[in-house]
């Protein structure tokens, strides 16, 4: 909706409504990531909430535990990071440049996973 004299700030009025629609598009957006040559496999939605952790069977007939802890936490590193990614980049274009760039993540849009 473009309301008259306001130019783009017009945009704004459907914003809120936008996002939520931008937010279930992403839910349903996955991303991977993966460790030690695809021993570790992680799938994320785009909103940062990890669904998936697949461990090859060989790595856990091994004795290294904690190799299998450092290769599923640099899964997920990379899954998030990935997901946080395709995030903006979703945001960006869904907002057509309505919010520059580097203000998104100020204002909560930046597909940053919720702490807690």
């Amino acid at each position: 909706m473009n309301l008259p004299g306001l130019g783009d700030l017009g945009k704004l009025y459907g914003l809120p409504a936008r996002l939520r629609e931008l937010q279930e598009e992403l839910a349903r957006k996955t991303v991977e990531g993966s460790a030690g040559g695809g021993l570790v496999t992680v799938t994320a939605t785009a909103t940062g909430e990890l669904s998936s952790v697949k461990i090859d069977p060989e790595l856990l007939r091994g004795e290294d535990r904690e190799m299998i802890g450092d290769l599923v936490a640099a899964a997920v590193n990379q899954a998030l990071t990935r997901a946080r990614e395709l995030s903006a980049a979703e945001m960006q274009k869904a907002l057509g440049g309505l919010i520059p760039p580097g203000l998104a993540g100020l204002a909560g849009l930046s597909g940053e996973p919720k702490s807690g």
